[in-house]
């Protein structure tokens, strides 16, 4: 099956950077999140922003080849009342990068020995694309830790057959990752967006200076096995064993998910509100004019669904 470049974007984006006009010395420390970020663990070593204080915990977690910084436009509203965690997982941000296995079931017990060893018990768990999908198998696995479960955008709901699943592994590879021109960088990030604006061109520059990081091939590594893991570890046939109180929030204008090319019957309403309604009890969210990076281009909606859902 032969499946051109554009037909990825309708799948996951982030994933391909610049090898041009880099900016040399540049490491993934070097990102600016606007917050503070601590380091916990070992091996692999987990960074994190810790914000906050309320009754509430409120623990973010990115999708695919982002970081913590996405949650920029959250965080200051959401830690006004609540204390906020945003995770950086490994492979990406400020966390470790190496020869680790990169899947859901990697991620889930991460982010166990995470919470553990803040000594968090319960509390709220946020998830964004990738995030989500991880999110829903932390619960699946350990529903003692979620008081309540926020999927935004979330992967896993949606089904892929075996070619299928096998065409986009074969698509994305750490070689992959490396090969694009700057151009097509912005078009990867704009098609995370129902209208594109030059405040969001901060997510472009950030792409094209981390290629010169001395361990971006590792990320690369971490971007092609996640995806791997992704479809390896589906949740669309699991949602009806989530037992907490949950709610999804999308873009109505959302081009990644679903797929546009294997499921162009589908509409992005229409797969929110199927996983919806197989989640004992769930709370649909849409956010209008909005995309899949739905906090970034739509924040103070996103934020008013998020502390309306934890405080009740």
């Amino acid at each position: 099956m032969k499946i051109s470049f554009c037909f990825f974007l309708f799948f996951f984006s982030f994933v391909i950077f610049a090898q041009e006009n880099t900016e040399k010395n540049f490491e993934f420390n070097n990102i600016d999140y606007g917050f503070a970020a601590s380091v916990v663990l070992n091996g692999p070593e987990v960074s994190y922003i810790d914000t906050g204080k309320g009754n509430n915990i409120i623990v973010l977690v990115h999708g695919l080849g982002s970081n913590a910084g996405f949650w920029k436009n959250n965080i200051p509203e959401l830690a006004a009342t609540n204390r906020v965690i945003a995770i950086d997982l490994p492979g990406y941000g400020k966390s470790s990068k190496g020869d680790y296995q990169y899947d859901m079931s990697f991620y889930t017990e991460i982010l166990k020995k995470f919470v553990d060893k803040l000594k968090i018990k319960k509390f709220c768990l946020v998830g964004h694309s990738m995030g989500g999908q991880i999110s829903i198998q932390f619960f699946l696995k350990y529903p003692e830790y979620v008081k309540k479960l926020i999927l935004i955008s979330p992967a896993g709901i949606e089904s892929f057959n075996e070619e299928q699943s096998m065409a986009l592994k074969k698509f994305i590879t750490p070689a992959s990752v490396k090969l694009s021109d700057n151009e097509t960088i912005k078009n990867n990030i704009k098609n995370n967006f129902y209208v594109w604006n030059e405040k969001y061109s901060w997510l472009v520059e950030e792409r094209i200076k981390v290629t010169a990081a001395t361990d971006f091939d590792n990320y690369a590594e971490a971007v092609s096995k996640s995806v791997a893991g992704m479809l390896d570890e589906p949740t669309s046939n699991l949602l009806d064993k989530i037992m907490v109180p949950t709610m999804i929030i999308f873009g109505t204008e959302d081009r990644l998910i679903p797929n546009k090319f294997f499921h162009p019957q589908i509409t992005t309403e229409g797969l929110f509100k199927s996983a919806a309604d197989k989640i004992n009890n769930c709370r649909l969210s849409p956010i209008k004019n909005a995309g899949h990076l739905a906090m970034i281009e739509n924040p103070n909606e996103v934020n008013k669904a998020i502390l309306n859902f934890v405080k009740n």
